[in-house]
């Protein structure tokens, strides 16, 4: 049954007077699931239009009573994150290493900085992240390409695997598979995760005002 709904939004916009992107991303649970499991999360990011580095990152999710409520300021110049937790009303300082992403960030760097077409099948992909008060090296394996059939017609798409965080969500680090078109948009089209308990598969729903044209395989 539809467990939730997903939706990730990005526009141009200005940070301390210097442009930059500003991506926002909201996820809860529909229906049923959310009589049984609530979910409420908003992310926001905003990175540097040139670099793609990330000026200021904001978390504020609750997945069944689960809080938090943070956001980042990331100087890179400095290689300092700086943590305002106001749930907990606390704020701290952290070393960050070269070209560190966050969470949203990471996903637009690699889909405008990244040459996927010189990937090669097995090969991994490793980024700087920083998320939840730790720096960490987010890794994402190239397991070929794969055309898919979703509502819009066939998509030929680049098959990924996120190593993600076993424990609380996921069942192990290689829980997560990720479908993104094989074109310049670089669109998620669909993402299937094994879960501690059952699993989910989310497909692309809908898209407007694309850079790139959206390329279907017409038959």
């Amino acid at each position: 049954f539809n467990a939730s709904r997903i939706t990730l939004e990005l526009k141009a916009d200005t940070l301390d007077l210097v442009p930059v992107f500003h991506a926002k991303g909201y996820g809860r649970t529909t229906g049923l699931a959310r009589f049984f499991f609530k979910v409420e999360d908003y992310y926001q990011s905003y990175f540097g239009q040139q670099d793609g580095l990330p000026r200021k990152f904001i978390r504020d999710i609750d997945e069944g009573g689960y809080t938090k409520d943070v956001e980042i300021d990331f100087d890179h110049q400095s290689k300092i994150a700086k943590v305002n937790n106001k749930k907990k009303k606390k704020k701290a300082q952290h070393s960050i290493n070269e070209n560190t992403q966050d969470l949203i960030s990471a996903f637009y760097y690699l889909r405008n900085f990244y040459a996927t077409d010189q990937l090669v099948e097995g090969e991994d992909i490793s980024l700087n992240m920083f998320f939840d008060d730790e720096n960490y090296l987010f890794k994402l394996r190239f397991l070929g390409k794969e055309t898919l059939d979703t509502k819009f017609g066939k998509v030929r798409c680049l098959k990924l695997r996120p190593f993600v965080q076993s424990g609380r969500v996921f069942s192990e680090q290689e829980s997560v598979t990720l479908w993104v078109s094989d074109d310049p948009n670089k669109l998620p089209i669909k993402l299937r995760a094994d879960l501690r308990v059952g699993s989910i598969d989310c497909d692309l729903e809908n898209v407007k005002n694309l850079r790139h044209p959206f390329e279907i395989i017409v038959q």
